[in-house]
C-alpha cells in the first residue's frame, strides 16, 4: 500500500510551489505587457495558465488520496521589471522544478506510489519544455540586445491605429 501521507505531502508541496509560478509569470505578464512586449507577456501568461492546470491535476490527485488540498503559496511574489532578470529567474525556477519534481517522483516509487510518481514525471516534461522555452527567449535577448524587445514594441505599434472607430482604414 503506498504512503499515502508522503505522497499528499509531496503533492501539496508542489501546489505551493506552482502557485508562486502562477503568480510570478502572471506579474511579469503584466509588466511586459505594459511595456509593449506582447510576446514575452502571452508566454509568461500561458506559462502561468498551464502551472494553474497543473495544480488542477495534482489537487485531484490530493483529494483522491483522501488528503487536504493547502492552497499557500511557498514564497511571494519577486519585484522583477526588467525583461532579462525575468527571463533568468524564469529559467531558474524552471530547472529548480525539474530538480524538484523527479526527486519527488522517486520518493513516491520509494514508497509504492505510482500515479503520484507519473503525474511527478508528467510535470517533469512540462517544467522542461517551460526551461526551454525560456532559455530560447534569453538566447534571443542575448543576440539581438535591445533591438529584440523594440521589435515587439514596434510590432504592438502596428496594431493601434490612428483613425477614430468606424473610419476607413488604409493599408
Amino acid at each position: 500500500m503506498p504512503n499515502r501521507e508522503k505522497s499528499i505531502e509531496l503533492l501539496n508541496q508542489a501546489i505551493g510551489e506552482e502557485l508562486v509560478a502562477v503568480h510570478q509569470y502572471m506579474y511579469f505578464h503584466f509588466h511586459c505587457d505594459n511595456q509593449g512586449y506582447d510576446m514575452l507577456a502571452a508566454i509568461f501568461k500561458k506559462t502561468a495558465i498551464e502551472e494553474m492546470i497543473h495544480i488542477e491535476h495534482i489537487a485531484d490527485r490530493v483529494l483522491f488520496l483522501k488528503g487536504e488540498i493547502e492552497m499557500e503559496p511557498a514564497d511571494g511574489v519577486k519585484k522583477i521589471n526588467i525583461v532579462k532578470e525575468m527571463l533568468e529567474f524564469a529559467t531558474a525556477s524552471e530547472n529548480a522544478a525539474i530538480l524538484m519534481y523527479n526527486d519527488f517522483a522517486n520518493q513516491c516509487s520509494a514508497n509504492a506510489d505510482s500515479v503520484t510518481k507519473k503525474i511527478f514525471e508528467g510535470l517533469v516534461a512540462d517544467e522542461e519544455r517551460h526551461f526551454d522555452q525560456f532559455d530560447n527567449e534569453m538566447e534571443n535577448l542575448e543576440k539581438f540586445g535591445d533591438r529584440y524587445l523594440a521589435l515587439q514594441a514596434i510590432e504592438r505599434g502596428k496594431g493601434i491605429s490612428i483613425m477614430p472607430p468606424g473610419h476607413p482604414q488604409i493599408d
